[in-house]
């Protein structure tokens, strides 16, 4: 199974490729580059909407190269208040080659009011890195690891957002 991810980050294509595995054989999950057309911090609606538009330049790019392809997909990390408190989710789309598309989220965590402005103005990679006197956590672990001190990686939110996008396309008709 040919998967292609509109990224780079080693993170996000090792997270892809667990999810996948969890329900399919001989899967190749291949990085690929695409835009998101939102703000490096996506806030609200623009996680969706990053993710989305990263899917749609990543298939452009796989259909004018004639790459073969059974699932484009992309994940978004961003900011959100709509649960009345600020929080980092990400958000995964997955589009297969039939057109069939579907979205699934990650476990949300909370932010502290202080680092908001910094967050939406940079990004949170950039202000984790900073806290943790790190350097680019969101290639790797990503600063969830140090905030659940190592429970819970940034490999294992996208899994989960992955995996729950997943649901529409592992239960065929009865999910959808």
């Amino acid at each position: 199974m040919k998967v292609f991810i509109a990224t780079k980050n080693p993170c996000k294509i090792e997270g892809a490729t667990r999810a996948f595995k969890h329900f399919f054989d001989n899967v190749e999950v291949t990085g690929i580059p695409a835009s998101s057309d939102v703000a490096d911090e996506p806030v609200n609606e623009d996680i969706y909407n990053g993710a989305k538009n990263r899917v749609g330049n990543l298939k452009k790019y796989v259909i004018e190269n004639n790459l073969d392809a059974d699932y484009y997909i992309s994940v978004e990390s961003g900011i959100t208040n709509r649960l009345g408190k600020w929080m980092i989710v990400n958000i995964a789309v997955i589009e297969d080659k039939n057109g069939f598309k579907s979205v699934g989220s990650s476990a949300g965590f909370p932010v502290a009011e202080k680092y908001v402005d910094e967050i939406i103005s940079t990004d949170l990679g950039k202000v984790m890195d900073k806290i943790f006197n790190e350097s680019e956590l969101r290639l790797s672990k990503g600063g969830i690891s140090l905030l659940t001190k190592d429970v819970i990686s940034r490999y294992d939110l996208t899994e989960q957002a992955f995996i729950m996008a997943l649901t529409q396309h592992i239960n065929g008709d009865v999910w959808k």
